[in-house]
């Protein structure tokens, strides 16, 4: 089924009229953090107005929340894991050289996006993880800080009080429903659906999209990932093709939402060479989205894509308390950010 919408209706959905570039485009609009959102997307904006790289706009733009933490999942204080924790997870990519940098469970440094950008630049690597991302952020003069603060402390002495509900193990004694660790391993595996634990209040990722005048493209990502996760746990938005991808031939896409499971479908990736084989940026999306729920019809999640003329689309799972995804968007049409939605399929 999937190969006959892409041979019967891409001719159909190749987008019509003039975009204006150039763009920058962001999941969600921190409704708790509006003046940090409104903020985020003028740093960005102009970095491509006075002529900077879509690098260092989508650099800038990421780098603004994690200072404001928006929303309390990105940046330091935000989402503590199983032992209390806070760590983060960033990606950027280069849509001209196919470059990218990441950093995934990187403790007490607050520039995430900053050290995976120092990764691209700076290694031949893409993904550097944990302890060892962290030393390496030193060395290039990052600061080592403590992510920790009140808030993320009130947050785990609150999960610790409530028998460390909720979390995500299983096959595991004692039992993970009721019960604290330090767990064990069962004799025998039990199948159990999925328990639906990401949702918008648990966590989200800032991902934006930024292509200027002549169609260069870049993309990122940065989180402090799931509350309550499994030290260790890396999730969607570190990883290239899933959490974000850019392709200056094609056009770029970042997801959001349900990381352990959208990370299965690389659905940035997949959006993006649907783009490449015609589909425009909402069609894109959409059947991104598509491809999930045919086997996680629950998932939460929602995806951003635009394409090098600069036009863009959405799209997200509807599931109970998610039936509209909200975005932001500035380009050459209005001189302030504009707050997108799009009803959930």
């Amino acid at each position: 089924m999937f190969t006959s919408i892409v041979l019967c209706t891409f001719a159909s959905l190749l987008p019509l009229g003039h975009a204006s570039l150039p763009l920058v485009i962001n999941t969600w609009p921190f409704k708790n953090a509006t003046a940090a959102a409104l903020q985020l997307k003028r740093t960005a904006w102009r970095v491509l107005q006075s002529g900077g790289s879509v690098l260092d706009a989508v650099e800038r733009g990421c780098a603004r929340c994690e200072v404001e933490q928006c929303d309390g999942s990105v940046g330091y204080g935000g989402s503590p894991d199983e032992s209390g924790e806070t760590t983060l997870d960033a990606l950027i990519m280069n849509g001209d050289t196919m470059e990218v940098g990441a950093v995934a469970g990187l403790r007490r440094i607050k520039n995430a996006i900053g050290v995976a950008r120092a990764v691209m630049e700076r290694t031949d690597h893409t993904l550097l993880v944990g302890q060892s991302a962290s030393v390496f952020a030193e060395n290039m003069g990052f600061v080592a800080e403590d992510l920790t603060t009140n808030k993320s402390l009130n947050i785990f002495s609150q999960w610790l009080q409530s028998n460390c509900q909720p979390n995500y193990r299983k096959n595991v004694f004692p039992d993970p429903s009721a019960s604290c660790g330090p767990y064990e391993p069962r004799a025998t595996l039990k199948r159990t659906k999925r328990a639906q634990h990401a949702s918008r209040l648990s966590h989200d990722t800032i991902g934006m999209l930024a292509v200027d005048r002549d169609g260069h493209m870049a993309a990122g990502t940065s989180t402090n990932g799931m509350t309550h996760k499994v030290p260790g746990r890396v999730g969607d938005s570190p990883i290239v093709g899933a959490g974000a991808y850019a392709d200056s031939s094609a056009g770029g896409a970042a997801a959001t939402g349900d990381g352990d499971i959208m990370m299965r479908f690389l659905p940035s990736y997949l959006a993006v060479e649907l783009m490449r084989a015609g589909a425009d940026p909402s069609a894109a999306c959409k059947m991104a989205i598509s491809r999930i729920k045919r086997h996680y019809s629950e998932f939460f999640g929602a995806i951003i894509c635009a394409n090098t003329t600069g036009h863009y689309g959405a799209a997200c799972n509807k599931t109970p308390g998610f039936t509209r995804f909200h975005y932001m968007v500035s380009n050459s049409k209005s001189d302030a950010p504009l707050l997108k939605s799009v009803d959930c399929v």
